[in-house]
């Protein structure tokens, strides 16, 4: 089956930075597409050479097998990490004039329960919300019925419930069988939404996968830790066990058997905790833990 998009050996070099270095993909379509990677790892410019916004210095991006048109436009929508909206219009008058700028649009009022803008569409656009701002936005990005949508880091900023909700709007856009392309710099949202993902770091690619493939390949084990006065003997105990003042923490492959070989040991469970790698644990692994700038 032809991927909706495929990327293969793009390069984007700069007077003294190669920023993008030869990075080969494909997604098929309807899904959800992740792109992460440390601040200067090449992410951002890679979705702006595939959305059309920069030139590649080398490379090819197909769309549905095909060199991108120059109806790419017209067929993507793209919502921006920050867009300024005309000044002293409605809601509903942003909504109609972006409207007008398509040939082939969805219905207004499609949009509006698709993006949850009901209660405000009476407001001036500038004067909404932190997550209203970006409900509209994601409204825009899909006024001309796009099969393909582009989110760069649509809920920076949000506070957790306007993340939440914002999660359920494009799982909800995902379920319609539009295939949605994410950046974004929290794990918890890639985890959550992203059926496919590529980590990026210095223009290349580290890994691709799954959240949870790329979980059980580079972090299979799970943590078990438990607070304990008493000199456990755990020399029975599979695993690499960690000693601190007054607790021990085991890296195993199955939680339980470790369950098992502590009760043998009359370990007192009570204050037992186990840890299950998240994709942020894997995203410092493989990137790193120094902070980039």
């Amino acid at each position: 089956m032809t991927p909706i998009l495929e990327v293969r050996n793009l390069t984007k070099h700069y007077r003294l930075v190669q920023a993008v270095k030869g990075i080969s993909f494909s997604i098929p379509a309807g899904i959800c597409f992740g792109l992460l990677g440390p601040n200067g790892a090449g992410k951002s410019t890679t979705i702006e050479m595939i959305e059309g916004i920069k030139q590649p210095t080398g490379g090819e991006i197909l769309y549905k097998g095909a060199p991108r048109g120059t109806d790419f436009a017209q067929q993507c929508g793209i919502q921006f990490q920050s867009t300024a909206l005309p000044d002293f219009l409605q809601v509903r008058e942003v909504l109609a004039l972006f409207h007008s700028f398509y040939s082939k649009t969805l219905p207004i009022d499609e949009l509006v329960t698709l993006c949850d803008l009901g209660e405000f569409l009476d407001n001036e656009a500038n004067r909404l919300s932190g997550g209203q701002k970006q409900r509209l936005l994601l409204a825009l990005a899909l006024i001309n019925d796009p099969e393909i949508v582009f989110l760069d880091e649509p809920t920076t900023g949000l506070d957790p419930q306007s993340r939440r909700r914002f999660w359920y709007l494009i799982d909800r856009i995902k379920k319609q069988g539009k295939t949605v392309i994410l950046t974004t710099h929290y794990m918890d949202e890639a985890e959550s939404l992203c059926d496919d993902l590529i980590i990026i770091d210095h223009g290349t690619i580290i890994d691709q996968g799954s959240p949870q493939s790329l979980l059980q390949k580079h972090l299979p084990h799970r943590q078990v830790s438990l607070n304990t006065d008493v000199a456990l003997d755990t020399a029975g105990i599979t695993g690499e066990v960690n000693r601190a003042p007054g607790a021990i923490t085991i890296d195993t492959l199955s939680v339980e058997k470790t369950l098992q070989e502590l009760m043998a040991c009359n370990a007192d469970l009570s204050s037992l905790r186990v840890h299950n790698p998240t994709l942020e644990d894997l995203f410092i692994k493989l990137t790193g833990h120094a902070l980039r700038e």
